[in-house]
């Protein structure tokens, strides 16, 4: 009965059925943006952006991502059954998602990812996706910036009512009719080094600049 019912999660209908439920979903919270016409100056002005968000908070910014498709943003994500679920809701959202991990197709992905922010100027990327550890920045995302010559964007979700998943990364589902509050930080540009020393401290950087959003 198990087996049966995760295949049907990862069917086309399912998919269909479950963007048009996140839509609805979504239409409940109450949603409040702040900092955003920043980046999107940047990006009028010919910068590359990189939205950067941890995989506690991506849901509740699902439904004000779609107002991005007139960018042509590009998300990456893993190659896993539930990335299919995943990446199926984001296209019907206006995404571009090239599909890849740390440890599964990730050099791939992230080099039609580098050329998409080079073409288009918008990307995301969740930090510690897929699998965790929780709050632990994973180094593809200093590759892309720096290839790319993209400024990184934190983002942040919050919620006035949420329910915590007992989940890796402790999941956040705002309630129905929440307040949800969307920041975009300062951006962060990254400066490459012939030796490559600066990697890690980037790295660092950006988890520490970060990690006091989390809720943990």
């Amino acid at each position: 009965m198990f087996k049966r019912l995760k295949f049907i999660i990862y069917t086309r209908p399912f998919i269909f059925f479950a963007y048009y439920l996140i839509r609805i979903y979504s239409m409940t919270l109450r949603i409040k943006v702040e900092n955003e016409g920043h980046w999107q100056r940047l990006r009028k002005q010919g910068t590359p952006v990189l939205l950067c968000a941890w995989h506690q908070q991506f849901f509740s910014a699902i439904h004000h991502f779609k107002t991005y498709s007139k960018y042509n943003p590009g998300l990456m994500i893993s190659q896993s059954k539930d990335g299919d679920l995943i990446s199926g809701v984001a296209k019907r959202t206006g995404w571009h998602t090239p599909r890849g991990s740390s440890s599964r197709g990730g050099k791939q992905a992230m080099d039609y990812m580098i050329d998409h922010l080079k073409m288009y100027g918008l990307g995301a990327h969740i930090l510690d996706g897929p699998t965790g550890p929780i709050g632990r920045v994973k180094a593809g995302i200093i590759k892309m910036a720096l290839e790319a010559d993209a400024v990184v964007i934190p983002l942040y979700t919050s919620a006035e009512h949420a329910w915590f998943f007992n989940s890796w990364d402790r999941f956040m589902l705002p309630k129905p009719f929440s307040r949800v509050c969307i920041t975009f930080g300062q951006e962060i540009r990254f400066e490459a080094s012939d030796n490559g020393d600066n990697f890690e401290r980037h790295r660092q950087y950006l988890e520490n600049t970060m990690r006091p959003g989390l809720f943990l």
